[in-house]
């Protein structure tokens, strides 16, 4: 199997680069490379890389992620996130390639409180999510063989994430304040590397949407609760210096960007397909915060 990762330096891309290298012959690419065009904003370039190469399945974990940048900068929202999906789609199509994609909750409107269902109706409240919802419609429209995971609250233990963040203003303040009318689900990069392993591998090739998130559900605020709980057991070393720590509503942390307060994702669409059971979201932050500690 010949594969064709984009984003290899990204959360997800670092875990891919793991997980898909012992199913066959993988050239992992970013926007810096140059064997190869792997940057989304260079739309010739991508469907050239494409058709040179010849993959039999091609991941894009590459994506525009600034989603308040994205409230002033459209434009490369859209390039990135919705026209060159379309140009993969479509140079996929000329060699025969299966395209594995990943989007976002960020597609829906954020309200109510059930777990969102692949059917359900999009209604994006930022640019950020009508960038990656327009990659969605461009793919389906180009006709192309593909798998859309959509996911949220992703975290890996490569680069920056919310747990980090968490770590090191207990560490500098006694007063904290967290978003506590948020829910969604944590969701580690490498859960999502590994289980698009082992979609590449099921018996029937999976095509079309589906949601692939950890299981249960939090807060921001309960979350960095766990995440400072779970770091004093592991490293009771560290100096914790908060003493005052918060629960607020969104309206506190006003941002150019208007974010969804239900991110929930239900996944049995995806449990039953490939017959598995998708763990607690306390297993991989426990993974990862072993990790980084």
């Amino acid at each position: 199997m010949k594969i064709l990762l984009l984003g290899q330096n990204g959360q997800v891309g670092w875990e891919l680069k793991r997980s898909l290298a012992p199913l066959g012959e993988l050239l992992a690419l970013d926007r810096s490379s140059t064997s190869h065009c792997g940057d989304l904003s260079n739309l010739k370039g991508l469907s050239e890389t494409v058709r040179e190469f010849r993959p039999d399945v091609l991941v894009n974990a590459a994506a525009y992620t600034a989603v308040d940048k994205a409230e002033s900068d459209a434009e490369t929202a859209f390039l990135v996130n919705a026209l060159a999906p379309e140009v993969l789609a479509s140079a996929c199509t000329t060699v025969g390639a299966y395209l594995v994609h990943f989007s976002t909750d960020y597609v829906f409107d954020g309200s109510g409180h059930r777990p969102w269902l692949e059917t359900d109706e999009t209604g994006p409240l930022n640019v950020y999510g009508h960038s990656k919802l327009a990659g969605e419609q461009s793919i389906a429209q180009e006709g192309a063989k593909s798998l859309i995971f959509r996911t949220s609250w992703v975290y890996g233990t490569e680069g920056a994430n919310f747990a980090k963040t968490m770590l090191r203003l207990a560490q500098e303040r006694e007063r904290m304040t967290v978003i506590n009318d948020q829910f969604g689900t944590p969701t580690g990069a490498a859960l999502l590397a590994d289980v698009t392993a082992l979609a590449l591998q099921a018996p029937q090739q999976l095509t079309g949407v589906y949601h692939l998130a950890a299981a249960g559900e939090t807060t921001w605020y309960a979350y960095a609760e766990y995440v400072l709980a779970k770091a004093k057991q592991l490293k009771p070393s560290l100096n914790y210096a908060v003493k005052d720590f918060v629960a607020v509503p969104t309206s506190d942390f006003p941002t150019p960007a208007k974010r969804p307060l239900n991110s929930r994702l239900n996944c049995s669409r995806l449990e039953q397909a490939l017959q598995l059971k998708l763990p607690p979201w306390q297993v991989g932050v426990d993974a990862m915060l072993t990790k980084i500690l």
